[in-house]
């Protein structure tokens, strides 16, 4: 255990959550995979259900511009573990993707190397938490390395379900073919599954402060759900009016242009569902008084790739690439004391502030040998945002289409650098939050000014630049692409609308959802 960090003891009369004799709050953080900021219902979709999850938003602050540190899990993960960025920590895309010339899908560069797991010399938020006198715990992915660098290496001492795979491999229900979780009743969901075993952590924990780290494979692909819940997103999306093309090809691959995936759907609501366990729980023992409660995703929906699950819109892409679509996330703090319920800040937030936020909230001190790229968003809880830049650095292809590149935010503006062929991009993200519009040519000094401090972050961060990749093959390349636009786009539109037909049926036992009534 490293011991970076003391605990802060508060010598002023009143604490953040009331007098001095306050005990600790409690911290509840509820991690998302995949999900995109307009999957929910309270960021404006009309297809989803998400009632529990839109109740954190409307009980404490909901920040406007809150953002992942990367568009895709692992480098989100470590910054939110760490505090910060994902070049600074040397996980650049997921763990596990190839890179250098192991990469042989024929591009124009070579991804640069990945760490294949957390390092060992990096104080988490659960260490800290831990030597401050919080008992921790972990539930769900981990995606941040295997034996000797899973939760429990990190400062969890209990660990339901976390391990090296950034996917369920057993799928949605029981038998879940994980070492670190028991397998319950066939056919047994593993979001509900995953938020019994947090309520029952904070029942056993709760004479003592505690940090429950809920982290739901959930959206993540495969989609699977159970018959009644695709039924009644199927009749809800049938409801809505027939759709002829669901899909829109932009630049690499095909992505999605409406929410009306059934199966997505019954994700969404299961998931839903197991917040609410949870955070009912919280409430009915009244231990909502004195816990924060965070809700944010690791990256964007998945609207081109893995499983074209769901729209981004009015965001452009989504997971794995370079736009607002793979990088903007919910982002909500429930602060009992500190936020207001139902207030909205415009800071800029991403992962990397949680943990000096979460610190600051719970009176534990950070040590100046602990590097920070976050900031405490306590004074923005309180209502007092402050200016500041993001950056981001993914020098790989996604899965989902994205493009090695490298982005700015600063105000309004938002610059893309490809690491391709180093063109770059500049949108106005307040009049083209689609980003439609490049603006580089007509604001060269905005360009230049932004260029300059996205390469000056990269350098101070160590970030790993690409290289060419000399068997790039420019021709094959464009048949490559035709494909993508092409047979691609027709296989998935059949796909798609074969969901909503009445007789769908993905095979016998829908994933074994039904095995749990023999």
């Amino acid at each position: 255990m490293k011991h970076f960090f003391l605990l802060l003891l508060v010598q002023t009369s009143c604490s953040l959550f009331g007098v001095q004799t306050s005990p600790p709050p409690n911290i509840v953080f509820i991690l998302a995979d995949d999900l995109g900021i307009h999957d929910l219902s309270c960021e404006g979709s009309t297809f989803y259900e998400t009632p529990h999850i839109d109740a954190i938003a409307r009980s404490g602050m909901r920040f406007t511009n809150g953002y992942s540190t990367c568009q895709v899990c692992s480098p989100s993960r470590a910054s939110i573990m760490s505090g910060q960025y994902p070049a600074r920590v040397g996980i650049t895309d997921w763990i596990g993707a190839a890179t250098g010339t192991n990469w042989n899908r024929n591009d124009k560069i070579l991804p640069p190397p990945n760490a294949s797991q957390l390092p060992s010399d990096i104080t988490t938020i659960a260490e800290a938490l831990n030597s401050g006198g919080y008992r921790t715990f972990f539930a769900g992915k981990w995606h941040l390395g295997g034996d000797g660098s899973g939760p429990e290496d990190h400062g969890f001492e209990i660990n339901k379900g976390g391990y090296s795979s950034g996917s369920p491999r057993g799928g949605y229900f029981a038998p879940y073919n994980n070492p670190k979780l028991e397998d319950g009743p066939n056919g047994e969901a593993l979001p509900s599954r995953l938020a019994r075993e947090t309520v029952d952590f904070i029942k056993q924990e709760s004479d003592k402060p505690f940090f429950a780290f809920l982290s739901f494979y959930s959206v993540h692909g495969p989609i699977q759900t159970s018959p009644d819940l695709w039924e009644k997103y199927r009749k809800k999306a049938v409801a809505a009016g027939r759709v002829d093309e669901r899909f829109k090809v932009d630049r690499t691959l095909p992505v999605r242009q409406v929410q009306d995936c059934p199966i997505y759907g019954g994700m969404m609501e299961a998931m839903d569902s197991a917040v609410g366990l949870v955070t009912t729980h919280l409430r009915d023992t009244g231990l909502d008084k004195n816990t924060i409660v965070v809700f944010t995703s690791d990256n964007g929906g998945v609207s081109s790739g893995d499983a074209f699950a769901t729209a981004c819109l009015p965001f452009r892409g989504g997971k794995g690439r370079q736009w607002e679509g793979g990088i903007r996330q919910p982002y909500y703090i429930i602060a009992p004391g500190v936020t207001t319920p139902g207030s909205t800040s415009p800071q800029f937030a991403t992962g990397t502030d949680f943990l000096p936020t979460l610190l600051e909230l719970a009176g534990v001190e950070i040590s100046p040998r602990q590097i920070l790229d976050g900031i405490s968003l306590v004074p923005a809880l309180k209502g007092n945002p402050c200016g500041r830049t993001l950056y981001w650095h993914y020098p790989h292809y996604g899965n989902q289409g994205g493009e090695p590149s490298g982005i700015i935010r600063e105000g309004d503006h938002k610059l893309i650098r490809y690491y391709e062929d180093g063109r770059e991009e500049l949108y106005n993200l307040i009049t083209d939050r689609g980003e439609q519009t490049d603006l580089a040519d007509k604001m060269p000094q905005m360009v230049k000014s932004l260029s300059a401090k996205l390469t000056a972050h990269l350098k101070e961060v160590g970030a790993r630049i690409p290289k060419t990749d000399p068997r790039f093959n420019a021709a094959k390349k464009a048949l490559q692409i035709e494909s993508l636009h092409t047979k691609r786009k027709e296989a998935l539109e059949a796909q798609h609308a074969n969901f909503l037909k009445p007789n769908f049926r993905p095979n016998p036992t829908w994933w074994g959802a039904l095995q749990n009534k023999d």
